[in-house]
């Protein structure tokens, strides 16, 4: 069975920086996309970043741009969102999740999905 953890959320003043760790245990292979979500309350889920587990064809949401990125350590099924420059407007419950199949941003196309972790910029 395949499972996603999220950790690394937390209350971060804006400005600042905080990275989230996507650890995934059961059998995953290198082909399977994964992807970061967001959710704001009251809003939509959206997509942030994703890439493929083998560390390959990273991509980060054009609002993000400049500020996250992403990438895997090989050591461990372990994905990690770099977010920099934080704002009040990335408070949200950070999700990890992942596909069997090419990657996409659509969060309905997504399987398997992590419990999620919160990030609270406060201004």
């Amino acid at each position: 069975q395949l499972q996603l953890v999220e950790s690394g959320g937390g209350l971060v003043q804006a400005g600042g920086s905080q990275r989230l760790s996507c650890a995934a245990s059961g059998m995953i292979f290198s082909f399977y996309a994964m992807a970061w979500f967001r959710q704001a309350l009251g809003k939509e889920r959206e997509f942030v970043g994703g890439m493929l587990w083998s560390g390959s064809g990273a991509r980060i949401a054009d609002s993000q741009k400049g500020r996250f990125t992403i990438f895997r350590d090989n050591a461990k099924n372990t994905v990690y969102l770099q977010m920099n420059s934080l704002k009040a407007e990335d408070t949200a419950v950070y999700y990890c999740a992942t596909r069997v199949g090419t990657f996409t941003t659509w969060p309905g196309d997504y399987e398997y999905w992590g419990p999620g972790t919160r990030v609270t910029v406060s201004p």
